[in-house]
């Protein structure tokens, strides 16, 4: 169970990495009082946008192709127990 949280983190990135997304930056200044504390004078934040990578839109599609010819080179006896597995697992999500 811990393998399949792992490797949706993984692809949650990977997905955030190719299509872009936004984040915020914080800009903090501190000064030093006269007692030697260090206090805090300004903060910024900035919303920032990070362009897609092409690099990670290759990975999806190159992923996507994996998967599509792994369903293409199967027999129709074999699609269909991939099918009844799929099944099985959907129903044991909805209850």
């Amino acid at each position: 169970m811990r393998k399949n949280k792992l490797e949706k983190e993984i692809n949650n990135a990977l997905y955030k990495k190719a299509f872009g997304y936004d984040a915020n930056e914080v800009v903090e200044e501190f000064v030093v009082s006269d007692d030697g504390d260090y206090k805090l004078s300004k903060r910024k934040i900035t919303k920032k946008h990070i362009s897609p990578d092409l690099n990670a839109v290759k990975i999806l599609l190159d992923n996507i192709e994996q998967k599509n010819d792994r369903f293409e080179s199967m027999s129709d006896e074999e699609l269909l127990k991939e099918k009844l597995k799929l099944l099985e697992l959907l129903e044991k999500y909805k209850k």
